[in-house]
This record gives structure tokens, C-alpha cells and sequence, in this order.
């Protein structure tokens, strides 16, 4: 069993949408995928917990791919309310959402192993390549962050991936030393930074484990469409997500998931 843990609101179906369909399509063991969110409208009013069609339509969509898969929505408005309510970083670069993942520790039945991935990923090559990796000394795993390990620390890491040892994470306190974190000090990037610097023992991995800028590597796991620095013509951010799939092939000249895209389109089309 594959266990995988997915953040956000009612925004996030298209990036849920298109990784399940990626990863779906190339792992054979049972995946369960639990997704996490809640409502704060109060803050912006797209902020508002995925709804329960959205995970009707995708637990369905991975049980065509085999029966024993599942989607599972978890609302945790009271325990984010409980813990973050208007806390220095709660308007921190990316939504409050991103801080969800740092609950992990407070849900009741979570299991030991849980691989956390950002939405705006794509799955290459078979997850439980991944997940089947041995981390039993560690409280996670995680990969480089592509900037971050050149101007912060040579070993900081990108928090789209984290394969979690939730036994060792309760032991060490590491979520809750990072919920803390949060909440005394303003951080520029917020939950990656507090999981960072409340790190006792990490398992650092290959880049193919969250690639984050080459999109066309035959030997990638987990592709990462996150934001990339570009200084030509003139210095700029790009920003552009798997389901902006004009944008993918003509800026990003990403055809490795076309097949993906194509189902995601007729499966759109059919929600």
C-alpha cells in the first residue's frame, strides 16, 4: 500500500486530478490518497475545502485504474483554526493550505509512512520506487531545493516532496517543533523552512525523487512544476502548473505526460 498525502481547497482538483491520473497510470501497488483541507473563507473566499463531488469524481477515477485504490477527504478547519489562527505566517508566500501538512501528526489513524507531494507535480515512473525506500532511521526523506541549497544551506531541501516517518516524527516532535516555529516567528518560506530547521535526521535522495527545473528526464519519479528562475531575455519567475498544458509544450517543451494530459482533458470535460 501506497500511502499519499495531498493539501489544499476547492482550487487544487485540476493538480489532483492530473497527478492521480500520472501516478495511477504507472504504480500497480494499492494507493490510498488522503487529502487534507479546510474552510477559511474568512481570509479569502476561495478559500473553501475541496468539496465532496470533487472526491467522489477522483476516488473514482483511481479505482478504474484498480479497484483498491482511494481517495479520502479530511477536514481539519479545526485543527489548522486551533493551531494557526492569525498566526505571523499565516499570509506567508503561498496559501495557509501549505500548512496543513504540518497537522499530520495531530490526525487520528494516519499510518507510519505517509509521502506528502504538492500539488503541482506529475508522477514519471512507478511512486512506490519511492515510497518502498527505507527510512526507518529517519524522520524523513526529501530532495534538494534547487536555489535554496546554493543561498540558504547546501543541504535545504524542497518541502513539494517529503516521505514521512510518522513513528520517528512523533518521537523527535518534529511537526509540532515546526507548528511552533510557525507561530513565534515569521519565516520567509514558512512551512518549508519551519520543517527545515526543526530537522534532527533526514534522508537526503537524488533530484529524480523531485525534479524541479529539467522536465524531460527519462529517469524522473516525481516532476515538479513548481515556480523557476529565468534571467534570459531579462530576469523573471516562471510559473506554469501541468494543467496549463499550452504553456507546458510551448514554453516548457514538456511532452513526457502528453498521454496524461489527454485523459485529464477527457475526464474533464466528462466532470
Amino acid at each position: 500500500m501506497v500511502n499519499i498525502l495531498l493539501c489544499g481547497n476547492i482550487k487544487v482538483f485540476d493538480g489532483a486530478l492530473t497527478q492521480l491520473i500520472s501516478m495511477t497510470n504507472r504504480t500497480k501497488e494499492d494507493i490510498t490518497c488522503y487529502i487534507f483541507t479546510m474552510d477559511i473563507s474568512r481570509l479569502n473566499p476561495d478559500f473553501m475545502s475541496i468539496t465532496d463531488e470533487q472526491i467522489k469524481f477522483l476516488d473514482n477515477v483511481v479505482k478504474s485504474k484498480n479497484k483498491n485504490n482511494k481517495v479520502i477527504k479530511i477536514d481539519v478547519t479545526d485543527l489548522y483554526e486551533n493551531e494557526f489562527s492569525n498566526c505571523k505566517n499565516e499570509n506567508a508566500y503561498c496559501t495557509p493550505y501549505t500548512l496543513l501538512r504540518l497537522l499530520a501528526d495531530l490526525v487520528p489513524d494516519m499510518p507510519s509512512k505517509l509521502l506528502y507531494l504538492d500539488i503541482d507535480i506529475m508522477i514519471g515512473d512507478d511512486i512506490s520506487k519511492l515510497y518502498n525506500i527505507d527510512i526507518t532511521n529517519y524522520e524523513y526523506a526529501a530532495v534538494k531545493e534547487k536555489y535554496g541549497c546554493w543561498l540558504i544551506r547546501p543541504d535545504y531541501i524542497n518541502a513539494g516532496m517529503l516521505l514521512f516517518n510518522m513513528n520517528k516524527i512523533k518521537q523527535t516532535g518534529l511537526l509540532k517543533k515546526a507548528r511552533d516555529l510557525i507561530k513565534k516567528r515569521k519565516l520567509l518560506f514558512a512551512d518549508q523552512d519551519a520543517i527545515f530547521w526543526s530537522t534532527k535526521k533526514k534522508l537526503l535522495l537524488p533530484r529524480k525523487f523531485n525534479e524541479q527545473s529539467e522536465f524531460n528526464r527519462k529517469d524522473t519519479v516525481v516532476c515538479h512544476f513548481c515556480k523557476r528562475l529565468m534571467f534570459l531575455p531579462y530576469p523573471h519567475t516562471e510559473n506554469f502548473k501541468q494543467w496549463n498544458i499550452k504553456e507546458v509544450h510551448e514554453v516548457l517543451k514538456c511532452h513526457s505526460f502528453d498521454k496524461d494530459l489527454e485523459e485529464y482533458l477527457k475526464l474533464k470535460e466528462e466532470y
